[in-house]
């Protein structure tokens, strides 16, 4: 249940209007999601959370199913739930398949465990993968 009333576009200033605009323009939808609508009620950090979010997750060196299936990971880490579902619809409106979920998902799951284990245990970094000496093959 959201802190903050979610802002019906009849509600919004000006400037949240215009960042609102601009979503709809950047993803050709009329749907402007929640978590915008909460935002609203701030329009510097809507604008300023827009703009990053527009550059990160736009056309890079990583296709668009990536970003967003990196977005589920770090949402899965963090325990966003809405995150979660929102990327996870990201993600497969972008191409991604069951198998490449589920695979991803048990990624995630061995990451967390294997990171706990190394940190309770202290595990020291090993000196090949320092990326101020040489490489070796490991």
């Amino acid at each position: 249940m959201a802190t903050v009333k979610l802002l019906p576009d009849d509600e919004l200033s000006p400037d949240a209007r215009a960042v609102f605009d601009d979503i709809r323009k950047t993803r050709q939808s009329e749907f402007i999601n929640n978590f915008w609508r909460a935002l609203a009620h701030d329009p510097k950090t809507l604008r300023r959370t827009w703009e990053s979010i527009k550059e990160v997750m736009a056309p890079g060196a990583l296709e668009p199913k990536i970003k967003e299936m990196l977005y589920v990971a770090v949402s899965v880490a963090h325990g966003c739930n809405y995150c979660i579902h929102s990327h996870t619809a990201g993600a497969r409106a972008k191409g991604m398949t069951e198998a490449e979920y589920a695979e991803m998902i048990a990624i995630v799951g061995m990451a967390a465990e294997t990171n706990r284990l190394v940190t309770a245990l202290g595990v020291a970094i090993d000196d090949v993968y320092l990326v101020d000496l040489p490489k070796q093959q490991f």
